[in-house]
């Protein structure tokens, strides 16, 4: 039985080589747009799970991983800005406020019947912001693939006056913590 991630995220990838276990990485046939009236919480597991299984039937003896994070501001979802002007816009609207990460995990197996899903929530309370900070920042580190235009791994930490939540790494897009414990149901324990 193989371990599979359903991500071609240089992120996640970084993530699960911290566990020290073979795996490799597919890329998921999974159309992301959320439904109307969607919770991000929702969004989130929902899409995990349509990564998972996406790999899972072309892979059905492999256990495969699946994941997606959402952000929120109040009810507005940040998705990827993917260019400076859009990454200053959403950290300008982020400066001095909460913003509410929820990250999907799903893990499928289809010859075992195993389907399983999590998702974890994380909170970042962001620093009062400069428009020169903003722009010192991303001149920094062009953050422009993640969700809410930072990279917490980096110096996107010092965007922050506080984190609140249970496992850090699923910040960065793959709960570490609670992978561990699927994982170790389905008969696969990273420590064994």
């Amino acid at each position: 039985m193989g371990l599979i991630l359903a991500s071609t995220s240089p992120y996640r990838k970084n993530l699960l080589e911290r566990l020290q276990i073979p795996f490799r990485c597919l890329s998921p046939e999974t159309d992301e747009t959320p439904l109307p009236g969607e919770a991000a919480a929702a969004v989130a597991g929902r899409l995990a799970l349509a990564k998972a299984r996406s790999v899972a039937t072309q892979h059905p003896a492999s256990l495969v991983i699946g994941s997606d994070q959402v952000a929120a501001l109040g009810t507005v979802v940040l998705g990827k800005p993917l260019d400076h002007a859009r990454a200053s816009a959403q950290l300008a609207a982020c400066a001095g406020k909460t913003v509410h990460f929820y990250t999907g995990l799903a893990l499928c197996c289809i010859e075992r019947g195993i389907e399983e899903t999590h998702v974890e929530p994380f909170s970042v309370h962001f620093r009062p912001l400069t428009a020169g900070m903003i722009d010192n920042y991303l001149r920094r580190e062009q953050a422009y693939d993640c969700a809410g235009s930072f990279k917490c791994e980096g110096l996107g930490i010092a965007l922050f006056e506080s984190l609140s939540g249970q496992d850090p790494t699923s910040l960065e897009g793959l709960p570490l913590i609670a992978l561990t414990t699927l994982l170790a149901r389905a008969g696969h324990p990273v420590l064994a």
